[in-house]
Parts: structure tokens; sequence; C-alpha cells
């Protein structure tokens, strides 16, 4: 009889001693402002200016949606397959426990875990991590600890939520394979169309691959996929949402996937996407936050109209200049690659190979054994290169060195719009093609800034006393200046190298961009001066002390 209150209360004692971790055994189980507010992985969004979705950054891609856009087909799926009683129970099933003992008992392998019981391990994460405790490295008690966790978890649940936000919680958490999470990314990622759109065949198939979302995934295990899902179906049947001969048509036809799996930074390849996850990134570690978690929206100063226009601009004419550049170079022996005479830089190629990564990790790999690394070099095999042929790209046979003297051959271009009122970038295109030139030459390339540099030659100007109707003539001049203690002279060109002999003002020269005018006014002032007031106005380059300053040639 002692030994009867003894096991009586132990069993009674069983769940406050798991839910409250005693001494550390049993690993933590959710707190109140877990359940309350209970927490999952969702993708950030970025948008442009005027409200366009243009990406997303996600570790886990999901993104929630209302009970009101998840199709009932789905809701009767769902609980015809795995919790018939969803709508009876309070977060436990008695008879299906029972059901699965007995299974276990005759040898079959069946899953006794209701809808909740599921969302209670899926959300809280209740098999892994600090839940563990003491005794979760004890085989099968650790099992027993984590199945009392979903049961004491589950029960909460249903005390703080209505059926149907358990389902909806359910179907924005669970994962059905190919990097999708949730039912919208599931519904996008393997139909190409929403959840509320699903229709009774294609329902049943997600709902199946739930049950093992690798084993079942419908792209790489198609037939297995399939038995899953007109199991599924037959479910349905059963459930009476289907009639006999609708099961049957539907179980004939085909899974007729439109696979399209987002990538890890889902949206369309462009170059200020780098630029803003690292700017975003640094925001959110000084803030507590994590872009690849906590579902943030992003929204960005440029304008999806311009930057189509710029992109479409600068392919348009880089198209031009690349076909104007290859008929120049194909009748003067085919490599741009020559020296100061005109002559073919001899070994060019073979040199710029030693400073790529891909040189570094064979000459690694075949360190002391130069014959090997040349043959790897040298051996062709098929690879997807950029053109400006097609949509984009080829498939060319090609070696490592082929590949290299290929792509050396390209012009390359950057633009960056911006408002001058704001200084909000309103377009962005590093590149001609963020798939192949990952090279960002808004952001890394540093270029002489040329003639954008000349107002800051007229700033100078106006803040030491010269006005816009000051007047200096448009003629070729001589500019003597002492650099390193040599003597030396500039004589700069204007753009046409044709002067005009005009006695013009300020106002008209910078309107004009005269060079002459330009240079004498920067010598009148003291390039030194041009210098500090550029850095007064926030430029932040070295810039040289040196006459041509004022033309743009001193910065980088």
């Amino acid at each position: 009889m002692g030994a009867f209150i003894v096991g009586l209360g132990i069993f009674l004692l069983y769940p406050i001693l798991v839910s409250t971790n005693f001494m550390f055994l049993f690993g933590k189980s959710p707190g109140l402002e877990e359940l309350e507010n209970p927490k999952v992985e969702k993708a950030s969004e970025l948008y442009t200016s005027d409200g366009v979705l243009i990406g997303t950054y996600f570790r886990e891609n999901r993104s929630p949606i209302p009970f009101s856009k998840i199709s009932p087909v789905l809701v009767k799926a769902l609980i015809a397959t795995e919790d018939a009683r969803f709508y009876d129970h309070a977060g436990i099933d008695p008879q299906a426990m029972a059901g699965a003992v007995w299974a276990v008992v005759r040898g079959e392998k069946r899953g006794g875990s209701t809808i909740t019981q599921q969302l209670a391990k899926n959300l809280y994460k209740t098999r892994r991590g600090e839940t563990g405790g003491a005794l979760g490295y004890i085989p099968v008690v650790s099992t027993l600890i984590s199945k009392t966790k979903e049961w004491l978890t589950a029960v909460e649940l249903e005390r703080r939520y209505t059926k149907e936000e358990i389902l909806r919680m359910y179907f924005n958490t669970v994962e059905y394979g190919s990097q999708a999470f949730g039912i919208k990314v599931a519904a996008k990622t393997f139909f190409s169309t929403s959840p509320d759109s699903l229709k009774p065949e294609e329902a049943a198939m997600l709902v199946g691959v739930l049950n093992n979302p690798t084993a079942y995934n419908p792209r790489f295990h198609p037939e297995a996929a399939l038995k899953r899902r007109n199991l599924v179906l037959t479910r349905m049947g059963q459930a009476g949402h289907l009639t006999a001969k609708q099961v049957d048509s539907l179980q004939k036809s085909p899974l007729a996937l439109r696979y399209q799996v987002d990538k890890h930074f889902d949206g369309p390849e462009a170059y200020f996407r780098g630029a803003v996850s690292q700017t975003v990134n640094e925001w959110c570690e000084k803030n507590g936050y994590d872009m690849y978690r906590d579902g943030l929206k992003i929204y960005t100063t440029i304008d999806s109209r311009m930057q189509a226009h710029a992109e479409e601009s600068v392919l348009q004419r880089m198209k031009i200049l690349q076909r104007q550049f290859d008929n120049f170079w194909r009748n003067r022996g085919g490599n741009p690659w020559v020296d100061d005479q005109g002559k073919e830089i001899p070994d060019f190629i073979q040199t710029q190979m030693k400073r790529t990564d891909q040189y570094k990790r064979l000459a690694e790999r075949y360190k002391g054994q130069p014959a090997r690394l040349d043959s790897a070099l040298n051996a062709k095999r098929p690879m997807k290169v950029f053109t400006w042929k097609g949509d984009g790209d080829t498939t060319l046979v090609m070696s490592p060195l082929d590949s290299l003297a290929y792509y050396k051959k390209f012009l390359h271009a950057g633009m960056m719009t911006m408002d001058p009122f704001t200084g909000h970038i309103k377009a962005w295109v590093g590149g001609l093609n963020y798939r192949f030139f990952q090279y960002d030459h808004v952001k890394q390339g540093r270029r002489q800034p040329g003639s954008t540099f000349k107002p800051f030659v007229y700033l100078t100007a106006l803040d030491n006393g010269y006005t816009p109707c000051d007047r200096i003539r448009d003629e070729r001049v001589t500019i003597r200046y002492v650099e390193n203690g040599k003597n030396m002279e500039w004589k700069p060109n204007n753009v046409t190298r044709e002067y005009s002999g005009s006695n013009m003002t300020l106002r008209h020269a910078m309107a004009r961009s005269i060079n002459s005018v330009t240079a004498q006014l920067t010598e009148l002032v003291g390039w030194e001066n041009v210098a500090k007031y550029a850095h007064k106005v926030g430029i932040r380059s070295k810039l040289l002390d040196v006459p041509s300053i004022g033309l743009g040639s001193g910065a980088m």
C-alpha cells in the first residue's frame, strides 16, 4: 500500500517537476511570456520608396498569414490526416495515445500526437537546445520528458488560443521542405500560388509532406510524394470531405508542380541589396534585432521606376560600347592588354591569374607539383559565362585561363542617381550583372571625380570674396608650381581642345564646365584651400594639394 501511495505521489508530482525544471533535471519549458507571445522566424522584407517589394532576407523562409487566407480544403486535409478529433480534445487525445501504445505493442509504428502537440514541438523546440536538461541524455527518459513537455504545452496552448488560432500558428510554423517554412511560402514554392487558391489535390500533397518533408518532397521523391498525397485524399474521403468519385479522380491526377525555390536572399539580383544588408545588419547589432529572423520591414530610398530605367540604360549603352570596343581590338590582334607602345603585354593573363582566389586554392592543392597545377589551369570544362547575346548567359567549354582572358575583355560601368535636394539615392546600378560580376562599382569602385569636383572650387571662391559675375578669360594657360622641391608646369586643356578667348563670368564658366577658367580660379584661391573646403563640407577621401585638384584629379 505504501509503495502504491509513493508511486501515485510521484505520478501526480511528475508534471509539476517537469514544468518547473526541478533541480535542472528536465530542461526548460515555455514560460508564460513565450506562450502568450510565441516567436517564429520571419523573413525581413525590402521595399522601394514607392512601395514595391524587391527582396527578402531569411534563414527560415517564412511569411505568416491570417487564418482567413488559408483555404478550407487545407484545414480539412490536415485534420482528416493528422488529428481527426481536433475539435473535440483539449490538446491531448487519449484515444489516439491508446492507439499508438497498442500499435507499439504489436510492433507497428503509429503516431498519437495531436495538431496542438505538433505545434508545441515546432514552436518551442521541445526536443533540442536548452530544453534537454540533465536527464535529456538518457535515451528513453529523454523521449518521455519531451513528450510530457509537449502534452503540458499543448494543454496550455488550448487554454490560451482558439482552435482557429492554433491552426493558423500550425500552418505558419511547420516546414514543408525545399526551404519553405509556413504555408504561404510552401504554396508558392511547389505550386506558384497562394494558400487560399490551392486545389484539393495540391492541399493534400502539402499536408502529406508534413509527415516527413525530406522523404515526401515532391521535387526529389515524386513517387513517394504521390503515394502520400493519395493517402491524404483517401483520409479526406473517409472524413466525408470528398466523394468517392472525387477521390478516385484526384488520385489519378499527376503532381503538376510549378516549382520555384526562393534563395537565401530572394528577389531580383541587385547590387544595392548588398549595401542595404550591410547597413541594416549594423543597425540590428546595435539595436538587438536579427535581420534574418525578426521580420523587419526595410524601406529604401530607391525608386523602382527609376531603378528599372537606370538598369536598362546602363545595359543598352554598355552593349553599344562593348561592340565598339570589340571591333576596335579585333583589327589590332584581339587582346586589349597592351603597353604604352601598343604592344601586347607578355604573360598578362598568367600574371593576373596568380592574383585570383581560384589560383591560390589550386596552388595550395598542388603545392610542389607545378605540372599538375599547370594542367589544372589549362583543363577545359563546360562553364556558364556572361554574354551580351541571348538572355545573359551561355555555356562554353573553357579552362580557368581561358575564362579569365574572356572576362578581361569586358567593359564595366556603374551608375548612381541621387536626389540633389535630399541626398536620397533613387537608382543604384553597380555593374553589368550581379550574378557574374559581384564587384560593386558604386560602393566599392574608387575613381577620380573629374568635373563633378569643380563646384568645390567655385564654393571656395564665393566664400572668399568672389562673385558669380567676376570674369576670367577662357584661354590656354600654363600653371607653374613646386612639387616635392621640383619646379613643375601644368597646361590644362578644355574638353574640346578649343578656347573661345572670351572674358566669361564665373557663373557661365561653371555652367559650361570650362577647364581653363576652373584651373585659373583654383590657382587664384589656392589649391590647398580647395582641398580644405571640400573636407569641410563632408568629403572624406584623401585630397592632394595640386593644381589639377579643381578638375577632379586629386581625389580617390
